[in-house]
């Protein structure tokens, strides 16, 4: 991207700031998301963000990146691979950007060793609620909006360049698919691996699983190599998931480290298969080109739009749907207790796992602070994130019946959900789990005029 041309999109940026009438609400002018709670439209012109959309520099020497806050996570891998270099987390779908990671939450199957995205981050220049563009560090005088600024999805401000660490990757990942017939033996060797950083006597670097029923899960062990030799291709007729199923035992897989990075982009983990893109008829006449989640986006937004999952259930004499689109974390002790319980209450598989640990140390000298206020996972405590994404019939007089239970029993067992979705929290709940006093101060400071959303209001009333 350059300095230059940075420089030229933080100008658009000042100026569509300006020019959004004074006391109107500042969101931003983008066209896509990834997000899955609707919103209240803008009746404003929102904030141009149009020129932060690439790569700044690379620094192959210090392993560090510029990168602008809206450059999605597709073009940061194609700038960072050609060095050997990766960001230490990359988020599953092609479109998500940086900024969105940051001030959301992002995780994946480097999450047991990296952490977070926003655990990357060296600093942050972010654009407040005033209209202010501050450098946040970990130690300068904006610490605590640095601190506070992931899960804050916007309402804080927005990152408009952020400096992150990375780090090497080698050009191959060999994959085991590791098969349970009980959840309690695969939480326990997941456990292990987490600890040890190993399996079997070989090194673990990614580590994700599927569970497709009480008695079929597996974990899905990715160790990066340089040893060359032949790799399988998941962007065109076979199915990633799908090829992780076999009977019993250990199975062996070989990708690039790009088609690893992005073996759930192509069928959005198996959303897909409710387009019919999985039906291998459909799928020789569907566009490999179009085989990726951010086409997936266009068609949900379609339905969104046109209700057209809702009417052609009623032509068949369905209730409609509610949509039970989520990503949770519990305590990996409280793994099995919480997949069995959704198993048998919600009918939605396969659901995605993935094991999560805050980076050490949580804070230079501190062994107790939890250094990120509205997310409070403990440090030196292991979590598993559980993504399930759906539907299910609506209760009838109940709207978000199946969202709710599914809340209660997450914090039930310790744990926390993401916010990209809907909720249905009450507002002392809402402020117990996601940052309450630590939030009102951080919104008094860089938001004083209320410019930007409150996060209650956008997360759960879907302002």
């Amino acid at each position: 991207m350059g300095a230059q041309a940075f420089d030229e999109g933080v100008t658009t940026l000042l100026a569509s700031y300006r020019a959004i009438p004074p006391g109107a609400t500042v969101r931003l002018a983008k066209k896509t998301s990834n997000l899955f709670r609707k919103r209240a439209a803008n009746p404003h012109p929102g904030l141009d963000v149009s020129g932060l959309d690439r790569v700044i520099t690379v620094d192959k020497a210090t392993k560090t990146a510029d990168v602008a806050g809206m450059c999605t996570y597709e073009n940061l891998v194609a700038a960072t691979l050609p060095y050997g270099l990766a960001p230490k987390v990359v988020p599953q779908l092609k479109t998500i950007t940086l900024g969105g990671a940051v001030t959301g939450l992002g995780i994946e199957s480097t999450s047991f060793r990296n952490g977070l995205p926003h655990e990357s981050v060296l600093e942050i220049d972010i654009l407040t609620g005033s209209g202010e563009i501050l450098t946040a560090t970990p130690t300068n005088e904006y610490a605590d909006l640095f601190f506070g600024f992931p899960n804050s999805y916007g309402t804080l401000g927005y990152s408009v360049r952020l400096k992150i660490e990375l780090e090497e990757v080698a050009p191959f990942v060999a994959l085991r698919h590791l098969r349970f017939d009980r959840l309690a033996e695969l939480q326990e060797t997941m456990a292990a691996i987490v600890v040890d950083g190993s399996y079997d006597g070989e090194r673990v670097d990614y580590l994700d699983g599927v569970v497709f029923t009480a008695d079929e899960s597996y974990l899905t062990l990715g160790r990066q190599t340089d040893e060359p030799g032949p790799v399988s291709d998941y962007t065109g007729m076979n199915i990633f998931y799908r090829s992780l199923q076999h009977d019993s035992g250990v199975i062996r897989d070989r990708l690039t480290i790009h088609d690893y990075l992005w073996r759930w982009d192509t069928d959005w983990f198996w959303c897909s298969r409710a387009f019919g893109a999985q039906h291998p008829r459909i799928r020789r006449l569907w566009p490999k080109r179009l085989l990726r989640s951010s086409f997936y986006w266009k068609l949900i937004a379609l339905d969104h739009r046109f209700n057209i999952g809702d009417k052609l259930n009623a032509r068949k004499g369905e209730p409609p749907n509610e949509r039970v689109v989520q990503d949770i974390e519990v305590p990996i002790e409280n793994t099995t207790a919480y997949v069995e319980w959704f198993l048998a209450n919600v009918p939605i598989e396969p659901i995605w796992l993935c094991p999560l640990r805050l980076r050490e140390p949580a804070l230079p000298n501190s062994d107790t602070t939890r250094p990120w206020p509205l997310y409070p996972l403990e440090p030196r405590r292991t979590y598993v994130n559980a993504g399930f994404w759906s539907a299910v019939p609506i209760t009838p007089g109940d709207p978000g019946h199946t969202n709710k239970v599914i809340e209660r029993k997450v914090a039930e067992l310790d744990g926390h959900k993401s916010l990209y979705s809907e909720s249905f929290y009450a507002p002392d709940e809402f402020d117990e789990l996601y940052g309450g006093e630590n939030y009102r101060l951080l919104k008094k400071r860089y938001d004083p005029q209320g410019r930007l959303l409150d996060l209650y209001a956008k997360a759960v009333k879907r302002q």
